[in-house]
């Protein structure tokens, strides 16, 4: 049993991955991706975070003695380094037990295993409380500006997801449940949802 998570920023989609995997009593993986990443490639956490989380992006050199081409080079053969290592450590971590994995393009990488691949998202209100409640944006920030944050999240969300897969972030094709948490409790439909999969799964 594999599941993934794909979710808008704010919308609960980590909180419903871990509910859902206690619910399951199977493993749940997430951050612990990255820090795997990391340690495989030697690299900062924080920087591998940004590689993972972001497509990439082309900068001019900025040293004398480096060509454009060259400086691209470098930090395409890294950005990928870092990827080829996330897809080795996704598929290991699939193949070891039942799990839910959340983001990291995971439904994309364990295509071939045909995952349970589910979507969360939201409207912007909840997503504002939802982020106020748990500290994921700056709470001195004016609701104009959290907006804007949480439209640039998942923009950069959706564009490192289309460039790496080539398919659309938050398209109904390409997931097998859609789930709108707007106005409604994370543990609730964790707990619905997890009776649904066993049932599903006898």
């Amino acid at each position: 049993m594999i599941i993934t998570i794909g979710r808008e920023f704010g919308s609960g989609g980590r909180e419903l991955g871990k509910r859902l995997a206690e619910a399951l009593g199977i493993a749940y993986f997430d951050k612990e991706i990255v820090a795997e990443v990391s340690k495989n490639t030697s690299l900062a956490y924080d920087y591998v975070q940004n590689i993972i989380e972001k497509r990439p992006i082309v900068y001019y050199p900025i040293s004398i003695g480096h060509s454009f081409e060259d400086y691209n080079n470098y930090i395409t053969k890294e950005y990928y380094s870092v990827h080829s290592e996330q897809d080795k450590v996704i598929k290991e971590i699939a193949a070891k037990s039942n799990c839910v994995i959340v983001g990291r393009c995971a439904d994309y990488i364990l295509r071939d295993l045909h995952p349970y691949r589910i979507f969360v998202y939201s409207d912007m209100e909840s997503k504002i409380k939802r982020c106020k409640e748990k500290g994921e944006i700056d709470a001195s920030l004016t609701e104009k500006k959290m907006i804007r944050a949480i439209k640039q999240i998942d923009r950069q969300r959706g564009e490192y997801y289309e460039f790496y897969t080539g398919a659309r972030w938050g398209d109904k094709e390409n997931y097998d449940l859609m789930i709108n948490t707007s106005n409604a409790s994370i543990k609730d439909i964790a707990l619905g949802l997890a009776e649904v999969i066993k049932h599903a799964n006898k």
